[in-house]
C-alpha cells in the first residue's frame, strides 16, 4: 500500500509578513541592504537572461511580466499600473513575485512585492545617485509626494546622506501626507507650492508622478548645471516627465536600453541616441559622472533583475525573522507518475 500523498509547502511572505519584515529590520537597513543586493546583482549583468518586460496595455493601465534568470535561480514579478485607481481608493501599482529553483523548476518563494517594489524603486534610484549625483549633495526636490515618495526620501538619506526634501505635488493633500510620514526622520521637509520653488538649491531631482500621458514636469530652464535628476514616473510607452531639450542636455544612463527606449523618458529621442547603461558604471567598465557641471539624468523604467535581487534579499530574510507562511502550492505525489491518484485520495 502505497503512503499518504503529501504536499510541497512554498515559503509565502504575504503583506503583514512583509510590513511586519521591514519594521523588524528597518526601514533604513533594508533600503541599505537592498542596494548591495541590487549592486552585486548589477556587477554580474552578463549572467543574467535579460528581456523588456511583457506588457498588456490598456486605455486604462497596464499589466506586466517581468521575469530573469540567472541560470540557478529563476524570477517573476506581476505588475500593473493603472493611474486612475486612485480616484477609486485602490492602488496605482500592485505586484507580487516569485522566486524558483531552476534545476527542479519548483517554486522557493512567493512574495507580496507592492510594498516591496516601493523598497527596490527607492533603492534603485538611489543606488545610481550614489554613482552619478555631485559630490557632497544635501538637498533632494522631490515632485510627485504620492505612494513612492517617503521610500524615495529615505533611501537618498540612508544612501546618499541627503538632509533636506523639498517637496511638490499637485495635490497639496499629497504634500502634507509626505511631511506627516516624513517627521521625526532625520530630514527638513519642505512644502512647496511650485516646481520651481521646490528645486531651489535642490543638486538632485526626481520625479515620481503618475499621470499615463506626456507630462512636461521639468522645462529645459528649471534645471540648471551640475544636477542629478532621477526620472523615475516615465515608465511606459506614452508616459514622460521630462521635456526633451533636457535629455538633450544631460549624460542619460539606463537599465536595459531595449526596455529603456520604449517605456523611459528617452523614447522622446532616436533610436540611436547615445545612453549607458548603469550596470557597467557599477561593474567599473563606463565612465559615470564627467564633471561637477555636467547634468546626469537615471532613466529609471525598473528592471526585473531589480525584482529579483529584492526577492532574493526576502528570501535570506526569512530564517532570521521567521515571518512567513508555509502556503500549500505544489501537488507533490509520492509516486509523481499518479497525480490523478492523488486527486482520488483526497476525497
Amino acid at each position: 500500500m502505497m503512503t499518504p500523498s503529501h504536499h510541497a509547502y512554498v515559503p509565502f511572505v504575504s503583506v503583514d509578513k512583509m510590513m511586519k519584515l521591514v519594521l523588524t529590520l528597518g526601514i533604513e537597513r533594508v533600503l541599505l541592504d537592498l542596494v548591495a543586493e541590487i549592486e552585486a546583482d548589477f556587477r554580474r549583468w552578463p549572467e543574467f537572461d535579460k528581456t523588456a518586460r511583457v506588457a498588456s496595455h490598456s486605455d486604462v493601465g497596464v499589466i506586466e511580466l517581468m521575469p530573469t534568470s540567472d541560470g540557478e535561480t529563476y524570477g517573476f514579478k506581476y505588475v500593473n499600473g493603472h493611474p486612475s485607481n486612485m480616484k477609486n481608493g485602490l492602488q496605482t501599482v500592485t505586484a507580487f513575485g516569485l522566486l524558483a529553483d531552476v534545476a527542479t523548476g519548483y517554486p522557493v518563494l512567493l512574495s507580496e512585492m507592492t510594498i516591496l517594489t516601493a523598497l527596490r524603486t527607492a533603492a534603485t534610484s538611489a543606488m545610481a545617485a550614489k554613482w552619478l549625483a555631485p559630490a557632497g549633495a544635501t538637498t533632494m526636490a522631490l515632485i510627485g509626494n504620492g505612494a513612492q515618495a517617503e521610500f524615495q526620501a529615505l533611501a537618498f538619506k540612508a544612501v546618499c546622506g541627503i538632509t533636506e526634501v523639498r517637496l511638490y505635488d499637485i495635490d497639496p493633500a499629497a504634500t502634507a501626507k509626505c511631511v506627516e510620514n516624513l517627521a521625526g526622520r532625520g530630514l527638513r521637509t519642505v512644502a512647496c507650492t511650485t516646481p520651481e520653488q521646490a528645486i531651489l538649491g535642490a543638486q538632485i531631482i526626481t520625479t515620481v508622478t503618475a499621470d499615463k500621458q506626456y507630462a512636461t514636469i521639468l522645462t529645459d530652464n528649471m534645471v540648471g548645471a551640475g544636477v542629478h535628476i532621477n526620472a523615475v514616473g516615465g515608465d511606459c510607452p506614452g508616459k514622460t516627465e521630462l521635456h526633451r531639450d533636457i535629455l538633450l542636455r544631460s549624460g542619460i544612463f539606463v537599465e536595459y536600453p531595449p526596455q529603456s527606449r520604449i517605456e523611459g523618458e528617452i523614447q522622446q529621442l532616436p533610436a540611436d541616441h547615445p545612453v549607458t547603461e548603469l550596470w557597467q558604471v557599477i561593474a567599473g567598465t563606463a565612465t559615470g559622472r564627467t564633471d561637477a557641471r555636467q547634468i546626469t539624468l537615471f532613466d529609471s523604467v525598473g528592471f526585473a533583475i531589480e525584482d529579483f535581487s529584492a526577492l532574493r534579499y526576502v528570501k535570506s530574510k526569512l530564517a532570521e525573522t521567521g515571518l512567513f507562511d508555509n502556503l500549500d502550492m505544489i501537488a507533490d505525489p509520492n509516486d509523481p507518475r499518479d497525480l490523478f491518484g492523488m486527486l482520488l485520495r483526497a476525497a
